[in-house]
Parts: C-alpha cells; structure tokens; sequence
C-alpha cells in the first residue's frame, strides 16, 4: 500500500469506482439492445451481467464513503471495515446473478431457439477489451490503496471478460451452424450462457469467501509484523516486546502491542515510552491506531 493521505485514497478509490459504474452502463445497454436485435441469449445474459456490475459498483462507491467516516462512539476502531462488507454484498449479488443467467439459458432448450446475428459478435468483442481494460486499471488501485472493494469489483469485470469469452465462442458456434446446417450447433448459445453462469458463480464464491475471511478480524502474519517489532524495540526505555497483534480492519491495520519496561520507573515514564511506542508505529500510514499495554519487565512476569 502507498503512502497518501486519506483524503487521496478516497479520490482515487472513488474515481475507481465511478470508471465502473459508467463503463458498465454503456456496456450493458449496449449488449442488451444488440442481444435482443441479434437474438442471442449468450449475449442478454452477459448484458445482464454488466448489469450487475453497475450495482456493484454502486455498492463499492457506497463502502468507501462509509469507510471515509471518522472513529465515534459506536465504532472506536473507525469505519475501515465497510468496503470489505461491501465486497460480501457484490460477490452475494454477482452470486445471485449467476444462477439467474444459468436458469434463463437452460429454459432457452425447451423453446424455439433462432439463429444469433452476426452483430452480436462485434458487441462482444468491444466487451472483452473494455471489461479487460477497466479489470487491469482497478486491480491496480483496488492493490495500490488496499481496497477490498476496489479488487472484488475489478474481479468482477475479468469475470465479465471471461463470460464474453464464452459468448463468444456460443455465439460463434451457433452462427456456424446455422450456416452450414447443423441444427444442433445453434444451442450452442444458450450453452456458453450456463457456462458464463458458472464463471460467474466461482469467482462469487471465491471473492466472497476472502471478504469473510478479512471481516473476522484477521491478525496479520508474523512475517509481516516483523518491520513494527523492529520499529517498537528501537524506542528507549523498551525492554521487550511481549506481544504484537496487528488486526487488518479494511484498508488499514490496528495494533496491539504489548511490551516490558523497567519496573522500577514512574507511572509518568512508562505512559511516556508507551506513547513514543505509539508514535514510532503510526509513522506508518498504514497503520490507523495503537493499543500500547505496558509490563513490568522481569522473568517472573514477562507474559504479563
């Protein structure tokens, strides 16, 4: 994660998220008119698809404002964990989305199916670049500035990718045979839907579960703390560091630490190490607060 302020953060993430939600709607009417003109089901589900990114978006633009909101009463730990509830509730929705699409193909066998157009080919097409363009510029922001949000959404534009993939290759499929009279091959649309329907659900589930992971308090590993020991033992007066807990909450991390002084000091001085302890561990940006327990140092009482 960079070094900005959150106020940049914000900018950025939400800049991220409105791409989303303006390249989404211009595909999805876009795929939905020319699916409907060049009957492909392939293609209205991969409208719908982009659909659903919109909300999603929407969703995303929503968590990072809320994660904006400073620490109160209720939430002295801050907001931070909004975008990760907001990535629960996009892969719930692309979940949801996923099986809506499957059951509209899978009806599509027992009705009279038509030949897609050709123009449906180019949409999708202009799809898969455009999906993978905005999936490449948010992973990049959604990593740059540690937003769960951010990345779930960009996952779900390279499952938008994929899915057009699909749809095209059904397409393709049922065009071809239709052309050279192969009745067969034209339910090879509504195939590529029920196999963009599956995309679609694994990367929901994946995403989903990675955003539950995040929310239940999750303690970074000791290899990725041992810069804030380092940082922590340099500080005077620090003679051990008994424990370090660092809870990643959204974008930024809260520290537990506690640490073993002279137990022959003052109250006064001990508070003063603990709050340069405190100091020294925000000069990280990434850090959001510190929670400093102090312990008299001595053998007998060390784990204290």
């Amino acid at each position: 994660m960079v070094h900005v302020s959150p106020e940049e953060r914000y900018k950025k993430v939400k800049f991220g998220a409105w791409v989303g939600i303006i390249g989404n709607i211009i595909l999805a009417v876009m795929k939905a008119i020319v699916g409907i003109m060049a009957n492909s089901r392939a293609l209205v589900a991969d409208a719908a698809h982009s659909a659903s990114d919109v909300v999603g978006s929407v969703a995303v633009l929503i968590g990072i404002r809320a994660a904006q909101l400073p620490p109160d009463r209720d939430h002295p730990y801050g907001h931070g964990k909004a975008e990760t509830v907001t990535a629960i509730i996009v892969a719930v929705l692309l979940f949801v989305v996923g099986i809506e699409i499957a059951m509209g193909s899978f009806k599509a066998f027992f009705e009279p199916i038509a030949v897609p157009g050709i123009a449906a080919i180019y949409a999708v097409i202009f799809s898969i670049i455009i999906k993978e363009l905005m999936f490449r510029y948010k992973i990049h922001l959604g990593k740059k500035y540690k937003s769960d949000a951010l990345i779930t959404d960009a996952w779900h534009h390279r499952s938008d990718a994929l899915s057009s993939v699909a749809a095209m290759i059904g397409i393709g499929a049922s065009i071809i045979g239709g052309s050279i009279g192969i009745p067969w091959l034209v339910y090879a649309d509504p195939v590529a839907g029920i196999f963009v329907a599956a995309l679609i659900m694994k990367m929901a589930w994946k995403l989903g579960s990675e955003s539950i992971h995040n929310t239940l308090d999750h303690v970074l590993h000791e290899e990725d703390t041992k810069e804030m020991y380092g940082k922590a033992a340099t500080v005077p007066g620090v003679r051990t560091i008994n424990e370090l807990l660092a809870r990643e909450h959204g974008h930024y991390v809260i520290v537990d630490i506690k640490i073993g002084v002279d137990p022959e000091i003052t109250v006064k001085e001990g508070h003063t190490i603990g709050k340069l302890v405190k100091e020294k561990l925000m000069e990280d940006q990434y850090v959001q607060d510190v929670r400093v327990h102090i312990n008299p140092y001595g053998k007998e009482n060390e784990e204290e």
